[in-house]
């Protein structure tokens, strides 16, 4: 049995149609995988480059409490706290800024480290995304302030902790 005439044309069509949609698919899928897949890896790039500053800017600010109450002397311990924050935030590769590191004394003291008193070290920095170019001033948009504070007490009885 035979196909009416009626039925030739719309067969034709969807060949038609069938044969010039051919090899389509696997190039919609790389570019959607591509548009797709670019954002995702920035945003992975991104994210791992606040991150590791957070930790940098959290360890310097612990580490620069510590070392400044295990100190025998102010002016030792805030060589001392310097020399920690360049070094940590070193390590992970962080620029050291002017007048990024505060420390300050409990209870408002002029001996620092008298017994029984803390001192608090306040760390800011500012991360800056990656792969930003500086074209229209987007290098100083793209950046991400970041702070951290650390307390660490003053023995009482002296002696490191």
């Amino acid at each position: 049995m035979r196909p009416s005439r009626a039925a030739d044309p719309a067969m034709r069509m969807l060949r038609r149609l069938r044969e010039e949609q051919s090899g389509n698919a696997a190039l919609e899928f790389l570019t959607a995988g591509v548009i797709l897949l670019v954002p995702l890896v920035y945003l992975g790039l991104a994210l791992s480059s606040v991150q590791g500053a957070s930790l940098a800017v959290e360890g310097a600010a612990r580490e620069a409490a510590r070392v400044y109450v295990s100190s025998a002397s102010d002016a030792v311990g805030r060589a001392s706290a310097d020399r920690a924050v360049t070094v940590a935030l070193a390590d992970r590769s962080q620029p050291r800024r002017r007048g990024d590191l505060a420390l300050s004394c409990a209870p408002a003291v002029s001996d620092c480290l008298a017994a029984g008193g803390s001192v608090t070290a306040h760390i800011r920095t500012v991360v800056q995304l990656p792969f930003v170019p500086p074209v229209f001033g987007l290098d100083k948009v793209a950046r991400i302030p970041l702070e951290a504070t650390a307390t660490a007490p003053v023995f009482r009885l002296g002696g490191t902790p």
